[in-house]
This record gives C-alpha cells, structure tokens and sequence, in this order.
C-alpha cells in the first residue's frame, strides 16, 4: 500500500511517515502540492494521500481540487492533516474533496482511525 505525504514541514511529513510504516504502507513524500502532484505524475496511483492545508506554491485546498479533477486520481482516498480548526475550513475541505480531516497535533491513535473509517487500515 502506497501513500503521498504532501506536506511543506520535514519534520511533521517524518512523524507521518513513521506512523504510516507502523500500518505497512510504503511512503512517499512532496514539501507542496505542486511538488506532490509532480510525484503522483511519477508514481501513478496512490492508496492514500495525507495533505496539509498551509504550503508555499500550492496549497493543500488547490492540490485537492487538482487531484480530484484528474481521472486518474480522482477516486484516492484523502485526509487533510492540518492547523486549521474552524467548521468553515473543514467545510471548504470536504468540499474540495477530502475525505476525512485531522487537527494537527495528531496521534497515531487519530490517524489509525481515519483508516478505519476509510476501510483501509486499522486503528492502533
């Protein structure tokens, strides 16, 4: 199982990635949404993307749009791990397309039950 961390922090796209191992999942990484739509080019289809919202170049919200207008993505599951708590962003995001949404800071508790309501893994 492959997933795309898209993410402008080293350390937080780290923390997820290890969290992700724990689940079996390869990891792959991108610091923007341009970044991480270059490797979607690259890598073809995804089993998750996990996506923050604040990124220089290309944001999480645009990057989503993006991914759900291409064909061949347009059915990846997605989760926005991000800062941003009021209902009108999480409202503009599920809007976007995401599926699922986590407030940064998270666990590996929280991400392991996203998972799970999304089918595709277990919760911790």
């Amino acid at each position: 199982m492959n997933v795309l961390i898209v993410d402008d922090s080293r350390v937080i796209r780290n923390m997820i990635a290890r969290i992700m191992r724990t689940f079996g999942y390869e990891t792959h990484e991108a610091g923007n949404g341009i970044e991480g739509l270059d490797q979607l080019a690259k890598l073809g289809e995804m089993d998750l993307i996990l996506v923050d919202w604040n990124m220089p170049e290309m944001d999480g919200l645009e990057f989503i749009k993006a991914v759900r207008a291409d064909a061949d993505h347009a059915h990846t599951p997605m989760i926005m791990v991000t800062t941003e708590s009021e209902m009108d962003r999480m409202a503009l995001a599920f809007m976007a397309g995401v599926n699922e949404y986590i407030m940064k800071p998270f666990t590996e508790e929280n991400i392991g039950s996203k998972l799970e309501i999304l089918g595709i893994g277990t919760a911790v």
